[in-house]
């Protein structure tokens, strides 16, 4: 006996381009957008770190303490390679 699904069990959001076919392809960013977004994605790492130690999670904290770092080198050889000005 053959079924047919009325309706998927999850709804994908958003520009998804794997969950969602058909859906218009999601732009490449700027060199200097995906920088920017690098820097902050370390901060964020920093904050979640020290979060994490301030509740006593010390294994979670060395994770994202140390992956900050990681986020903040790619960024700097993403600087080197497309020439941006060198910071301040």
């Amino acid at each position: 006996m053959f079924m047919t699904i009325a309706q998927p069990a999850v709804e994908p959001q958003g520009p998804d381009s794997v969950a969602v076919p058909g859906s218009p392809p999601i732009p490449a960013l700027s060199p200097r957008a995906l920088h920017a977004r690098l820097l902050d994605n370390a901060a964020l790492r920093r904050m979640r770190g020290a979060e994490r130690l301030r509740s006593n999670r010390r294994d979670d904290a060395d994770y994202w303490l140390h992956a900050a770092p990681v986020a903040v080198r790619k960024a700097c050889s993403l600087r080197a390679e497309n020439s941006l000005a060198p910071l301040p």
